[in-house]
């Protein structure tokens, strides 16, 4: 199974939910971490149904078409509790900032300075985001981010990691720039 799959399953093991909420889902609680076009979406669901890691019901509406609505199966969960144990494969980083910084050498310093300064602000406004995020799980779940049984203790910790990345990337941006400043 490729791993937009298991990113399906993990949605679908905390609830029930269409294609389109799953995309919703996708985009707002993996999508910082793990992203997927809403063209891959569905053929990855019906995969996951052929081989019987998710179900679906029809759920009938009005004014629209009826919508399937899928949720993880015995067998779909218990690949996701297999899967989430083992190694990751290793993938070469792709960060265009990085490579950017590696002919840094090449460029006019203001415009460089600009630029990682652009970015930093980026970062740093990505990390506020993530601050709210913790501050709104914190008084929501409390000590449920402890609990490491829990779903929230599992968003807890992919949201400390965004932290962290977020938290190093800007001040990372703001080295090169002091550094070019102090050069120029």
């Amino acid at each position: 199974m490729r791993t937009l799959g298991y990113a399906i399953l993990s949605l679908l093991s905390r609830e029930e939910l269409s294609g389109y909420d799953l995309m919703g889902r996708m985009r707002e609680r993996v999508g910082f971490f793990w992203s997927a076009r809403h063209s891959q979406i569905y053929p990855e669901l019906a995969q996951l149904e052929e081989e019987g890691f998710v179900t679906h019901r029809l759920v009938e509406q009005r004014e629209r078409p009826d919508k399937k609505v899928y949720e993880i199966t015995e067998y779909g969960l218990a690949a996701l509790k297999e899967w989430v144990i083992e190694p990751p494969s290793v993938r070469a980083t792709r960060d265009e900032m990085t490579l950017k910084a590696y002919s840094i050498w090449l460029a006019d310093p203001e415009e460089a300075i600009t630029l990682f300064r652009e970015q930093e602000q980026k970062h740093q406004e990505q990390l506020q985001r993530y601050r709210e995020i913790e501050a709104w799980m914190k008084e929501e779940w409390g000590a449920d981010l402890e609990r490491i049984d829990s779903h929230h203790f599992a968003s807890y910790a992919a949201l400390r990691r965004g932290i962290g990345y977020e938290s190093e990337y800007a001040e990372w941006c703001r080295w090169v720039s002091d550094s070019l400043e102090r050069g120029v």
